[in-house]
C-alpha cells in the first residue's frame, strides 16, 4: 500500500506542477505596412498574417496599416525614436540608404544561420534585388514589387483602325498610335486621348522608364552619384514632353497618378503606363476589352522596378529578429508570392513562385499577369540614393517645370544634377 500511496502523491505532484507550469512564451511583432498604393491590401495581408499565425502560434504579428510608402516609413521611424519600436516593416525598396545611415535596419545576412535560409535569400529575380543589396549584404527583401508596365484599351484599337494584339513597341510607335487614338468632339476638345503617362506621385519612377529606355541609369548602386543631366536623360525628358506638345497625344502639363487608373476605366485615354500593382482592379472593373504590354523602347526597352521590400529593425531583439525572418520567409514563399501576385497584381518575386500550380494556371488563363515578370530581363533599380528624399524631390520638380513649360530639359536637369552633386558630396 505505500508504494500504491507514494505513487499517487507523485502522481499528484506531477499534475501540480504541469497545471503550474507556464504556457509557451509568445514573441510579439510590430510589422507597418503600407496599403495605399495599389488598391484595398488589408484585407489580403490580414489573411497571409492569420495564415501564419496559425502555424506559428509562438508568434503573434500586429499589422499596422499606414497609408502609403511614405506615410509607413515616417510611422516606423517615429515608433523606433518612441522607444516603442516595431520590428520589421514593408518600406520602398529605395528607403535602403537613408535606413542604413540611420543605423535603423540590420541586414538579412545577419539574420540568417541555416543553409536553407541562406538558399531561400538567394532565390529572388536579380532584378528585384539591386535596391536591396548594398556593399554585398541583403537589407531588403522583395515582396510588393513592380516593374511599369503600358495598359491599352484594346476595343478602342479597333475602333481606330489598330491591331489589339499589336500595341506600340517603339517610341515612334507609340506616338503614331496615340495619334490615331486621340479624338476630339465637335467643339474641337480632346475626349479621348491617345495616352497618359502620370507625373505626379511618382514622376522620377516614370522617368527611369524612358531613361533606361534610352540606355540610361539615374544613379550608381551606392548612392552616391547621380546622372540627372547626361545627353540620353535630357532627350528623353523631351521625348515625354513632346508627347503633349508635338505629338498631341496626352494632355499638356502634368497628369495626376492618383486619378489615372480611373480615366483609363472611364475610357479618357487608350493608353497608361502604371504600376503592375493595378492589373487586379483594372480586370476586376474595366468594361472594355483591354492589353497589358511591355513599355515601348527607345534606343532599348527598360523599366525600372519598383514597390517595396521587408526591413527588419536593428532594435529588434535576437529572438524578434528570428520570428521576424520566419515572417518573411512564410510570406514571400513560392505559396504565398502566388497567392499575393493573383489577387493584387504585382508580381511574384521569385521564379519559384510561377512554377507554382496556382500562378502557372493563372498565367495561362491571363497572360497579362506574366508582363512584369517578363519585363525583368530589361529592367534597373529605381532611383535610390542617400537623402533620398531631397533628390528624388530634385528630379521631380525638373520634371514637372518642363512638362508645364517653365524650363527647358537642359536647363532643369543641369540644375537639378548640380544640386544632388551639393547633396550627395559628403558621402563621397
Amino acid at each position: 500500500m505505500m508504494w500504491i500511496n507514494r505513487l499517487r502523491q507523485t502522481a499528484a505532484a506531477a499534475a501540480i506542477f504541469a497545471f503550474a507550469a507556464p504556457a509557451a512564451a509568445t514573441t510579439e511583432l510590430t510589422m507597418f505596412y503600407p496599403v495605399a498604393v495599389g488598391g484595398a491590401l488589408t484585407k489580403i495581408v490580414d489573411g497571409i498574417v492569420a495564415d501564419f499565425e496559425t502555424a506559428n502560434p509562438d508568434i503573434d504579428v500586429n499589422a499596422i496599416y499606414a497609408g502609403n510608402y511614405n506615410d509607413a516609413r515616417v510611422k516606423a521611424l517615429a515608433a523606433l525614436q518612441s522607444g516603442d519600436p516595431a520590428q520589421l516593416s514593408v518600406m520602398f525598396s529605395i528607403d535602403v540608404h537613408e535606413l542604413m545611415g540611420l543605423d535603423a535596419i540590420v541586414p538579412f545576412d545577419d539574420v540568417v544561420t541555416t543553409q536553407e535560409e541562406k538558399d531561400w535569400l538567394g532565390s529572388f529575380y536579380p532584378a528585384l534585388m539591386e535596391n536591396g543589396k548594398v556593399d554585398g549584404k541583403t537589407y531588403g527583401v522583395p515582396f510588393q514589387r513592380s516593374t511599369i508596365v503600358m495598359y491599352y484599351n484594346k476595343d478602342m484599337f479597333r475602333a481606330a483602325g489598330l491591331d489589339p494584339e499589336k500595341p506600340p513597341t517603339s517610341w515612334e510607335e507609340l506616338a503614331e498610335a496615340g495619334a490615331a487614338l486621340t479624338k476630339k468632339n465637335a467643339d474641337g476638345n480632346v475626349d479621348q486621348w491617345g495616352a497618359m503617362i502620370p507625373s505626379t506621385g511618382y514622376p522620377y519612377w516614370m522617368f527611369g522608364a524612358l531613361t533606361k529606355q534610352q540606355g540610361e541609369v539615374l544613379m550608381n548602386q551606392a548612392g552616391t552619384e547621380t546622372y540627372f543631366n547626361n545627353p540620353g536623360v535630357i532627350d528623353a525628358l523631351n521625348f515625354w514632353k513632346d508627347l503633349g506638345t508635338k505629338y498631341s497625344v496626352m494632355p499638356e502639363g502634368t497628369i495626376e497618378w492618383g486619378t489615372l487608373r480611373q480615366n483609363f476605366l472611364e475610357q479618357k485615354t487608350a493608353i497608361m503606363w502604371h504600376s503592375t500593382g493595378n492589373l487586379t482592379t483594372v480586370k476586376k472593373n474595366a468594361s472594355f476589352d483591354f492589353g497589358v504590354a511591355m513599355l515601348p523602347a527607345g534606343s532599348e526597352p527598360g523599366s525600372p522596378t519598383g514597390g517595396g521590400n521587408f526591413y527588419i529593425f536593428k532594435a529588434a531583439s535576437d529572438e524578434e529578429r528570428a520570428a521576424s525572418l520566419k515572417l518573411v520567409r512564410f510570406m514571400t514563399s513560392p505559396e504565398q508570392a502566388a497567392k499575393w501576385s493573383i489577387e493584387t497584381g504585382y508580381m511574384g518575386v521569385s521564379p519559384a513562385a510561377y512554377e507554382t500550380t496556382e500562378l502557372s494556371e493563372y498565367v495561362k488563363t491571363f497572360p497579362p499577369a506574366a508582363i512584369a515578370r517578363d519585363q525583368l530581363q530589361h529592367a534597373t533599380a529605381e532611383l535610390s540614393t542617400h537623402q533620398a528624399g531631397r533628390v528624388r524631390k530634385l528630379l521631380d520638380d525638373a520634371i514637372q517645370s518642363v512638362l508645364t513649360g517653365q524650363s527647358t530639359a537642359e536647363d532643369a536637369l543641369n540644375s537639378a544634377q548640380k544640386q544632388a552633386e551639393r547633396i550627395l558630396s559628403r558621402y563621397k
